[in-house]
């Protein structure tokens, strides 16, 4: 039996399309040997109310299912099934992966990949085994984990296998992972359940206080990506958001400046730079010092925050920088495990742990 195994396994590699995974709260991306980030996709599913049946016989996944988001009716209800990135709906979780496995292997049901999934530093071995129980049980051969900073950190191009600090800042839509790393291992971290999510309800919560207008999280998204900043802008902006009135429930529009969502978003933004202030302050003094050279590095969608870096480096009085795509990041980082999986799968957690 073991003689035959091994060429089976040898086939199933050469005839599956293994992917890296970046299961996100609000985005999942998944990064494929040889070709780069092929999907990029909400993290959302629609349902029938009460059940975990996936509308559209499964199909309601993704952007589908975004669209649909706080415009459902009472039947229908699109949810998140990740909170501050871990699974809260295992079911829902598992019919997502496996929707988004099967578009990216292209129908091939006889033939299961490998996968790589980048997951938060914090969650608990449990929480782990949940994410690779519910990766085998959509399709997956074999699955492996990989912390989040440090899938960032190889997909930047970072030197975090030498012996020299490296400090990682991924600021996600359910959490901010920080991490300082060297000799492919995290020195110190944490991850903080601060992040775009969070933004957004600040946002939804300034509204709602100051112009008596009720919005929803895509309308939220919408404003701190427009007129969100982190730091005053070289033009100051303003836009219309139109909602329902809090007070007498009637639709209504009302204008918005940067100058006020930035104060509305100072608050998210101040917890996380003291995240990073514990962090940097618990790294041993070698490491330390690297750090003030080398800086911080920004990843994730939430460092598309209009001057985000700014910020920080005025706040902490580091040097903080964005990198080019920070979205894809974790993604290709992912992908670049899988292209030296034989070298980092001792480091990796597998399904074995």
């Amino acid at each position: 039996m073991v003689s035959l195994f091994k060429p089976m396994e040898w086939a199933f590699g050469h005839l599956s399309v293994d992917m890296g995974i970046d299961l996100g709260t609000a985005n999942t991306l998944v990064c494929v040997r040889g070709r780069g980030i092929i999907l990029n996709e909400p993290s959302v599913v629609a349902v029938k109310k009460g059940t975990n049946e996936v509308l559209l016989d499964g199909m309601a996944v993704g952007n589908t299912a975004k669209a649909m988001l706080g415009k459902t009716p009472g039947s229908i209800e699109a949810i998140r099934p990740l909170k501050h990135g871990v699974i809260a709906d295992f079911d829902v979780t598992e019919k997502m992966l496996r929707y988004f496995i099967a578009k990216v292997h292209e129908g091939r049901q006889w033939v299961k990949p490998q996968v790589v999934i980048a997951v938060p530093v914090g969650i608990t071995p449990v929480e782990r085994r949940a994410v690779i129980h519910s990766a085998e049980r959509a399709g997956a051969r074999r699955v492996y984990l990989i912390d989040e900073p440090m899938a960032a950190g190889i997909g930047c191009d970072m030197p975090v296998t030498e012996a020299r600090g490296s400090m990682v800042v991924d600021i996600g839509g359910g959490t901010t992972e920080i991490a300082v790393l060297s000799l492919a291992g995290s020195v110190v971290s944490t991850s903080l359940r601060i992040a775009g999510d969070e933004m957004d309800e600040a946002i939804i919560s300034h509204l709602r206080r100051h112009h008596n207008l009720l919005i929803g999280e895509l309308t939220a998204e919408r404003v701190k990506l427009t007129v969100g900043s982190a730091w005053p802008m070289e033009q100051e902006l303003s836009m219309e958001v139109k909602g329902r009135d809090s007070i007498n429930g009637l639709p209504r529009c009302t204008t918005v400046t940067s100058i006020e969502i930035r104060e509305a978003l100072s608050v998210p933004v101040t917890q996380i730079c003291e995240a990073i202030r514990g962090i940097l302050e618990e790294a041993p003094p070698e490491i330390s010092a690297d750090l003030f050279d080398a800086g911080l590095t920004l990843v994730g969608g939430g460092s598309l925050l209009y001057g985000i870096a700014e910020g920080i480096s005025d706040h902490l009085g580091v040097h903080a920088r964005v990198v080019d795509d920070p979205l894809t990041a974790v993604a290709r980082g992912t992908g670049i495990f899988l292209e030296k999986l034989d070298i980092f799968a001792s480091v990796l957690g597998t399904d074995e742990d």
